[in-house]
């Protein structure tokens, strides 16, 4: 074995020597990281990866769908049940034809044959959901786009051959799952949904108590059994085989449960993020990680780790913070929390995001708003005719989790009620997103501005559907090329602004970021490129009043010409202030 492959090894070892510490293993560590090694360079020649290297730019921009989220269909009564193509041949066209090259990412959400939960109660890892298309669907895909895949670490259906297997004492799954007893003491355990955390199913060997954080068909793994490790390793190398680039691991904090403990977060799982990352990167270097963690902000940034676990982390705080922002026009807890986030290492960025499948997760922001505001989130969510999630929390409480609401809902007014500026605090909301330190994902309903789907969350009578609509493809296209409509506006205006963006060297996920401190309603930073050429002063009037924007409270170099990349507009010679009309923002840039 060469060097190369002598210290690849050694890494793998280290990494399970920390993760099984405590556990019993029926073979040597040694032998272990051979086995994980074998099974993830398949064919591949083993690569040596370059540290702190970023894998992204300023063109990066990752729209998230469901396979399904636009189908073609027949027009008849019957159209939604059966699509005449499959659903992933509509969306790859809809991305090459209608979205004109502004992306080039695609993050599809959960392809697979599944249960429950839209997808992430997993029946068959290695298999495409047939009502979507087939692997040669998601590799025509990943040829044109660079093409993200969850990776759902923590747990499977309960109607997986694994589990299926668990309840009859058989091998593959018999001893994959996590169980506990009912007598353990089970308190310190966080959770993130009010449903119990044990299920009681009957096996052959008698009764056990299935762990569940997230519901009774969402069984949990149990990773203290390497055959479990082993069969996730082979996932990444099919999903690796098939084009996929960027992983992104669902519900990754949960990964390791130990009695006597929360069981999130545990030292455990960010090991585990550490190996996989390791491995993956010995084979293709070119691969991001993003860990989907759903918590406090400060528990989000370790998945960081020291530039050696996730290449990039969602930025959860992002979403309910910019939200409060813009229907209170108080950008104070937004400008203290984006002045404590740390400029992320070269290997690193934030994963942008402000709407996505799931709601407006209300955790990532305890502490950085009060609970006073957070229950005008709440009500005004409500109002705009959104609902709520709970989670238990270890008192037995139950507390709101997250909101769910179409964005385009969430943003027609303030706490005040519905207004005549939804549009443009939709966008307002948007150049902010797009203008941040970090990479964008934005999410197709926003892109489209759909509304909340009431029909399909009376029908599934789950919370997040709400925003979850399925477009049929006609109805979808009449509704962009109708230049009156709302979703006409907004689709042309994110393709323009993203177009602007894409140009910005200031932007790239790793580029400076400073807050600035302006008053009344406005809010902005300073970016600048990290060749340090380019700078863009992005201002954004975030109330419903028009704002004054004082030039002297930026640094424009008196000797450069700037501009508005945003309107056009040159900033004229001796120009004191820019007016800002409710919810309008400014790129001013030195560089056109």
């Amino acid at each position: 074995m060469s060097t190369v492959n002598e210290l690849f090894l050694q890494r793998v070892e280290q990494h399970l020597h920390i993760i099984y510490q405590d556990v019993e293993l029926p073979i040597s560590i040694a032998e272990f990281a051979q086995q994980l090694i074998k099974i993830i360079l398949g064919d591949s020649p083993l690569r040596d990866p370059t540290p702190h290297t970023n894998r992204w730019d300023e063109q990066d921009i990752v729209l998230i769908a469901y396979g399904d989220s636009i189908i073609k269909h027949d027009d008849t009564e019957f159209a939604v049940a059966n699509p005449i193509e499959a659903p992933l041949k509509t969306l790859h066209r809809f991305i090459k034809e209608q979205c004109d090259m502004q992306i080039n990412a695609l993050h599809i959400l959960p392809f697979y044959p599944y249960s429950s939960d839209e997808g992430f109660a997993v029946m068959n890892y290695v298999q495409v959901n047939e009502s979507l298309g087939d692997w040669e669907d998601i590799k025509r895909i990943a040829k044109d786009v660079k093409l993200m895949a969850d990776l759902v670490i923590n747990h499977c259906s309960s109607r997986s051959v694994w589990f299926e297997n668990f309840l009859n004492d058989l091998h593959p799954g018999k001893d994959y799952f996590k169980t506990a007893s009912l007598s353990d003491d089970l308190s310190q355990v966080v959770r993130p949904r009010t449903s119990s955390l044990l299920n009681t199913v009957t096996t052959p060997s008698g009764e056990k108590h299935v762990w569940c954080t997230f519901s009774h068909d969402q069984v949990d793994f149990d990773f203290a059994n390497p055959e479990v490790l082993k069969e996730f390793v082979g996932i990444i190398r099919h999903y690796l085989d098939n084009g996929v680039r960027l992983f992104r691991l669902d519900a990754v904090a949960f990964l390791w449960k130990q009695l006597n403990t929360s069981c999130i977060n545990l030292p455990q799982t960010h090991e585990a993020v550490r190996l996989m990352r390791t491995l993956i990167e010995h084979v293709e270097p070119s691969v991001v990680i993003i860990t989907e963690t759903n918590i406090p902000n400060q528990e989000n940034l370790s998945y960081f780790g020291n530039a050696n676990e996730a290449h990039a982390i969602y930025n959860f705080a992002l979403p309910p913070l910019l939200l409060h922002t813009l229907l209170s026009g108080d950008s104070s807890a937004l400008k203290h929390w984006m002045m404590s986030m740390p400029p992320a290492q070269n290997g690193t960025a934030y994963f942008n995001f402000i709407a996505s499948h799931d709601g407006i997760g209300l955790r990532p922001i305890e502490g950085l708003l009060q609970p006073t505001e957070v229950a005008s989130l709440v009500s005004t969510t409500m109002q705009f005719g959104g609902r709520v999630s709970m989670r238990t929390s270890n008192d037995g409480t139950h507390t709101p989790y997250e909101l769910n609401i179409a964005l385009f809902d969430a943003m027609q007014g303030t706490h005040n009620g519905p207004d005549k500026f939804g549009f443009e605090r939709f966008m307002c909301a948007h150049a902010i997103m797009f203008a941040l330190e970090g990479i964008p994902g934005l999410y197709i309903h926003s892109l489209l501005a759909t509304t909340n789907d009431y029909e399909r969350f009376e029908n599934s009578q789950h919370n997040r559907a709400i925003n979850r609509h399925r477009w049929q493809e006609s109805k979808l296209l009449a509704a962009i090329g109708e230049k009156y409509s709302h979703h006409h506006k907004v689709f042309i205006s994110i393709k323009n602004l993203l177009g602007v963006r894409k140009k910005q060297r200031a932007f790239h996920p790793n580029a400076t970021q400073f807050t600035l401190h302006l008053s009344g309603g406005l809010f902005g930073f300073w970016r600048q490129s990290i060749d340090r050429r380019q700078s863009i002063f992005c201002v954004f009037n975030i109330s419903d009043k028009p704002q004054t924007l004082l030039l002297a409270d930026l640094n424009l170099i008196n000797t450069q010409q700037w501009f508005d990349l945003v309107s056009g507009k040159t900033i004229e010679e001796g120009q004191l202030t820019i007016e800002l009309e409710p919810y309008q923002c400014v790129w001013l840039s030195n560089i056109k």
